[in-house]
């Protein structure tokens, strides 16, 4: 009889469940996450977190870190990862004083309908530590609040800054209505105008081509002379 014991046999003999549990422990410890279904994952968690701690101790104490290699060393029997674990993830979870791991689940598996999910080491997912830093920052509220002076300062200048602004834009209109007043001519002394531009026009052009022939001639006369 169970007698009040909770732990999940997992279908397995008890040899047969501590090897599976070490052999899934040192997958993750090597690659910092992996797939299996939610029973294992809940078993290997309480399974792998006190190796962990083990592990954190002996790097912040160093007298007792060959005792505590060699309790890790029975359970796993590993080498490469006794040193992964040691070194890299010891430096890793220091100032984390439990609850290495995350479980994330998703969904059933196809066949026998049996929940999936994936395992992992939470300081190793750095998308995940960005997430919780953005929500840290936006969970902080403010009950009530209360104007600053700074606020109440703007809210007195405000009024004089726009009846300024209505002064400012003043004499631009004045301005407007001086241009409009200067460019308005009489419709009498438009053909004046225009006689006198038609007059104007003739006189520049013979200039021009009293210039051009100049030109032509002083061009020849200088080919002459160097001849």
């Amino acid at each position: 009889m169970r007698h009040n014991k909770k732990i999940n046999h997992l279908g397995r003999t008890k040899a047969h469940r501590e090897a599976m549990l070490s052999n899934m422990a040192i997958s993750l410890i090597k690659h910092k996450r992996i797939f299996t279904t939610t029973a294992k994952a809940k078993a290997l968690r309480i399974y792998i977190e006190p190796l962990i701690t083990k592990s954190k101790v002996a790097n912040k104490s160093i007298e007792e870190t060959t005792h505590n290699r060699r309790i890790v060393f029975a359970r796993l029997q590993d080498k490469y990862a006794i040193t992964e674990l040691f070194s890299n993830v010891a430096d890793k979870i220091g100032d984390r004083p439990g609850g290495y791991t995350r479980i994330v689940k998703t969904g059933a598996r196809l066949g026998d309908n049996a929940s999936m999910c994936f395992i992992e080491l939470v300081d190793f997912n750095e998308n995940m530590l960005k997430e919780t830093k953005k929500a840290i920052a936006k969970t902080r509220r403010s009950r009530r609040k209360t104007s600053s002076p700074a606020t109440e300062v703007a809210a007195i200048q405000t009024p004089k800054v726009k009846a300024t602004s209505k002064k400012a834009t003043a004499p631009k209109e004045e301005n407007s209505d001086t241009v409009k007043q200067v460019i308005e001519v009489p419709a009498d002394s438009i053909d004046t105008i225009d006689s006198q531009v038609i007059d104007i026009i003739p006189s520049v052009e013979d200039e021009r081509v009293a210039t051009e022939e100049t030109e032509i001639v002083e061009d020849a006369t200088s080919e002459v002379k160097d001849e």
